[in-house]
């Protein structure tokens, strides 16, 4: 059984996009990039996970390492705080941005038009990584206002 999709345009003509055959090396195909999708969103949480981690900890190293030299050999003291800040927004940033595409491809993967291949169930699954990376997100903005606020 083929099932044929189409895209319309602007003047209402349909225009043939691609073919969509039920056949099981494209139910694998779609299961591959399924599995790619997890693959990337994994790399970027571990990315996101180093750059809050990293930001935090130079924070509290150089914080601990300032108490401990005199004040006249420090040059600019606010600079650990405003790099490990930098680290913990950029990690966020790129936290949020990667969530946002993961759900877009997922939503794509599980649109109408690939659902005959999908071959699990007419209901999208959801994914551990979805909200492990929604945890991780509290935790560096956790993290993120825990170093504003503390250290001037």
């Amino acid at each position: 059984m083929r099932t044929k999709n189409s895209l319309i345009m602007a003047d209402g003509a349909a225009n043939q996009r691609f073919d969509v055959a039920l056949t099981v090396g494209n139910h694998f195909s779609w299961f591959n990039t399924r599995l790619a999708a997890e693959r990337t969103f994994l790399a970027w949480i571990r990315t996101s996970i180093s750059l809050i981690g990293f930001g935090f900890t130079i924070v509290q190293f150089f914080q601990h390492l300032q108490t401990l030299e005199p004040a006249a050999t420090r040059l600019r003291p606010g600079a650990p705080r405003d790099l490990g800040l930098a680290l913990i927004a950029s990690g966020l940033g790129c936290l949020v941005i990667a969530t946002l595409q993961y759900r877009n491809g997922l939503r794509y993967l599980w649109s109408p038009q690939f659902r005959s291949i999908a071959g699990i169930d007419e209901k999208e699954h959801r994914s551990p990584a979805l909200f492990a990376s929604l945890v991780l997100m509290c935790i560096g903005i956790a993290a993120l206002v825990s170093v504003f606020v503390k250290f001037p």
